[in-house]
């Protein structure tokens, strides 16, 4: 999924119908309230984000979404009629991925995405997280104790890689269901107390670093107790 924040219907509809011409799925948005309301119920793969937009900037949007844990490895590509070497400095170094400077045709668009969705794949591929022994292999979906290999379930994976990219944080019930399952319901929270005992003991030794807050959710240490 790519989100397309731009406030110029016309263009955001473009490049929507685009996206969607070329194979990807994309929804477009017109502001930054409406993209932040989106991406409490679903986290795109990257996001296409105009700097000139009503109320928040692309700049101040790019700054919230690379200080948030959950979206702070989103790619970001932004697009922009500016076209001086410091917006497009100040872009980079704000942490977006690539800039895009209107006019642009289609195809380029589509290329500039492709090429950031490769470069990031690559990057995710390589990528480890370690909690004291405990080390996670993201892009194969690995995870090892010591030199011991732990086997989970594709969902048991996804809640352990959230807990530790949020290492040391508690996140709530409904936090991790709705990063991990995709849905916040009332009820469903038993879900999560499930698979937290599951992964908690085919972690082991290592299970003790996740920590249950009562009334709250859960927690994975750095370290070992």
């Amino acid at each position: 999924m790519i989100y397309c924040v731009e406030d110029e219907k016309n263009i955001r509809e473009l490049i929507v119908y685009t996206l969607e011409a070329t194979g990807f799925s994309a929804v477009g948005m017109e502001d930054g309230k409406a993209l932040f309301k989106s991406l409490k119920k679903e986290l795109p793969e990257l996001i296409l984000l105009d700097i000139m937009l009503p109320g928040e900037n692309g700049y101040e949007i790019l700054k919230k979404l690379k200080s948030e844990p959950e979206t702070k490895n989103i790619p970001v590509i932004l697009v922009t009629a500016r076209e001086a070497e410091f917006d497009k400095v100040r872009g980079l170094d704000g942490g977006a991925d690539d800039y895009v400077t209107k006019p642009f045709g289609m195809m380029e668009l589509v290329a500039r995405v492709k090429a950031v969705l490769r470069r990031c794949a690559r990057q995710t591929e390589q990528r480890e997280l370690t909690c004291g022994k405990l080390r996670i292999s993201v892009g194969r979906h690995e995870v090892f104790y010591g030199e011991e290999k732990i086997e989970l379930t594709r969902k048991e994976f996804e809640l352990l890689l959230y807990l530790a990219e949020n290492k040391g944080m508690v996140m709530s019930r409904n936090q991790i269901l709705g990063h991990v399952w995709g849905y916040d319901f009332d009820g469903e929270t038993r879900t999560v107390d499930v698979h937290v005992r599951s992964l908690r003991q085919k972690l082991g030794k290592a299970g003790e670093m996740l920590e249950t807050v009562r009334g709250v959710g859960y927690r994975l240490r750095g370290q070992e107790a």
